[in-house]
Order: C-alpha cells, then sequence, then structure tokens
C-alpha cells in the first residue's frame, strides 16, 4: 500500500458525516500515526501533494476529500447562520470597507449570558486576511467608517467545538458591538 492508497483509505475513514470539504491534514497526519504507524512527514506531504496533482485528491484549505467521492453538502440552519443589524450607519458618502483594506474598530464581545469575553478601544486587522474569526471577516464587510455594527457570530465562525480557554467555551455563539473607527485602503 503506497502513502496516497493509506491517505485515500484515511480521507474515506475520516469523511464519515464530516465536513464537505474533506479532512484536515492535521487529522490525516494523526490517523497515519494511530493505525498506521506511519509518521513521515515529508513522505505525507509530497504524497498529499502528488494526490492533488493527479487529480486523485480535491484541496481546500488545508482540507483534502477524495475527488471520486461525493462531495458532502453542507447544511446550514438558521442558528449557524452570521446576524448583523446595523446600530449606526457609517459616514455618508464614504467607500464601504471591503475585504484587503485594514481597519481599526472598538469592540465588545459577549457570550450568550451575557458575559464579556473581551473589548478593545482600538484593534487594527487587515478585512479578509484571516487574522481574525471568520464572523467579522464577513460580519465587517461593508461598513463605512463610523458605522456601528451588532454581530452575532455562530459557533462555525468563530472558534469552533474548540472555543477558546477559558473565556469562550466549545460551541458558543458570540455576541459583538463593533464601531469601524478607520479604513486604511488595501493596495
Amino acid at each position: 500500500m503506497t502513502v496516497l492508497d493509506k491517505i485515500i483509505y484515511t480521507i474515506r475513514t475520516l469523511q464519515s458525516g464530516s465536513s464537505p470539504n474533506g479532512s484536515s491534514r492535521i487529522a490525516i497526519v494523526k490517523y497515519l500515526k494511530s493505525e498506521f504507524d506511519y509518521d513521515k512527514a515529508p513522505a505525507i506531504k509530497l504524497a498529499l501533494k502528488k494526490g492533488v496533482d493527479s487529480g486523485a485528491l480535491t484541496q481546500k484549505g488545508q482540507s483534502f476529500r477524495v475527488t471520486a467521492d461525493p462531495q458532502i453538502e453542507a447544511v446550514i440552519t438558521e442558528e449557524e447562520t452570521l446576524r448583523s443589524e446595523d446600530v449606526k450607519l457609517g459616514k455618508e458618502g464614504t467607500e464601504a470597507v471591503s475585504r484587503g483594506d485594514n481597519v481599526t474598530v472598538k469592540y465588545v464581545g459577549t457570550l450568550d449570558d451575557g458575559s464579556q469575553f473581551d473589548s478593545a478601544n482600538s484593534f487594527t486587522f487587515m478585512l479578509g486576511g484571516g487574522e481574525v474569526i471568520k464572523g467579522w471577516d464577513e460580519g465587517i464587510l461593508g461598513m463605512r467608517e463610523g458605522g456601528k455594527r451588532k454581530l452575532t457570530v455562530p459557533s462555525r465562525l468563530g472558534y469552533g467545538k474548540r472555543g477558546c480557554a477559558p473565556d469562550i467555551p466549545p460551541n458558543a455563539t458570540l455576541h459583538f458591538v463593533v464601531t469601524l473607527k478607520k479604513i486604511a485602503r488595501g493596495s
């Protein structure tokens, strides 16, 4: 059995009811180690690359699935959808923030029970750059300077089933009030 064969077997085993994107590189490596006692990282990396290049595997981000297998459809419920409410619209006549822009925000983050887990008067990041949770990358998109928005971020767009100890428990819905203070246009 080749390394690629072991990877394909691993992905198919891990896929039962899993992510539509496939199995993560980390999960594949852990399974290969536990079930095949195989942990040669360079060989695994090469086999994954060859699998993608040959069309045997499909890669999305750091996840892989067997191309020939039917793709699992993601079912997203209303509870898993990002919700936003503009409390105050930003400066009229100014351009809305878009991916690649650097933004400075003021925010407060709370859990469902109202307890505050985080806040900042000035936090800067690149929108759409993966520097923050997906709920922020999606939820702040389209705001204007001076705008204030309430975001309800489902777990899957926040910290997921792992949470972020000690403040954010697993599978937590996050609530934010975000004020967009400044936009620096990306190049």
